[in-house]
């Protein structure tokens, strides 16, 4: 075997140790008893399912309204995801299909702004939001994620550009419309695209933790990744085990996600970046 193909495997062996050992040292945590964040083990010696039974039942010295939180996360992530495909793919099919002046200027602006960080405009979203007085509602992260999402509609954008202009010319012929060629033709043809934008929409909401950390303000309001933060804040530190348990929970849904639909997931990227 030649040497730079012996280094390639020792790499990549290296990436995913470097990848999967945070993953699976949280895991056991989440069953090892007491709250330290160090152990002598990298196994537990003692397993214990207290530390998921705590986030779930309610005590006079902490509360910690986990299902709430879970179920916060899931109506934001799940709106957003609606919303903000939507958004996509309505952006994406006009870029697509439609020749207007300032076209390809207003691409090069949406594509450079894409670019930035969407944490640096966080306090001018978050005037506006006080102006709007939506300032600690789950609308009010919704309409962030939804609105953020247009912005990497490049991806299905080159998705569509694969699709044959003859089938939108045969509908148009028998009267279709814009819309019913978006809905009966584009959209039963996207899947693999439908599929990769819903999933990177609601992965994004579903951890993302400095929009929701700034716009929530009331507990029961918060979201997963804002209250599990706080059970760390709030406790000094001294609850790793709860946290841990906690983040096993909120791995649970992408990751069954993401392997139920990866075959379309690999699609939708690989058909995507082909004709970006």
């Amino acid at each position: 075997m030649k040497p730079r193909l012996v280094f390639s495997y020792l790499l990549l062996i290296l990436i995913a140790l470097a990848c999967f050992y945070p993953a699976i040292w949280t895991v056991l945590s989440s069953f090892r008893e007491g709250n330290s964040l160090f152990s002598d083990t990298f196994i537990p010696k003692k397993w214990t399912l207290e530390h998921y039974h705590d986030l779930f039942v309610v005590r006079s010295d902490r509360a910690i309204p986990y299902a709430t939180w879970y179920l916060n996360t899931l109506k934001v992530a799940t709106a957003s995801m609606v919303l903000g495909t939507l958004l996509q793919l309505l952006t994406a099919y006009a870029f697509s299909r439609f020749r207007f002046k300032g076209r390809k200027t207003l691409m090069t602006f949406v594509l450079i702004l894409g670019m930035f960080p969407g944490f640096l405009s966080i306090m001018a979203i978050f005037v506006i939001l006080n102006t709007l007085n939506l300032l600690d509602t789950h609308w009010a992260l919704i309409l962030v994620y939804s609105a953020g999402a247009a912005l990497f509609m490049f991806v299905a954008k080159g998705f569509f550009d694969t699709i044959p202009r003859s089938l939108e010319e045969a509908a148009r012929i028998d009267g279709a419309s814009h819309m019913t060629i978006f809905t009966r033709i584009i959209l039963p043809l996207s899947r693999p695209i439908i599929t990769y934008i819903s999933l990177t929409t609601f992965a994004g909401a579903w951890v993302d933790f400095i929009f929701a950390r700034s716009i929530l303000r009331t507990p029961d309001q918060w979201t997963l990744a804002v209250g599990l933060w706080n059970i760390i804040d709030a406790y000094n530190s001294t609850e790793f085990t709860l946290f841990a348990a906690g983040c096993v929970l909120v791995a649970i849904p992408i990751t069954i996600l993401f392997m139920y639909t990866q075959r379309f997931l690999v699609d939708g990227l690989t058909a995507g970046a082909s004709k970006g």
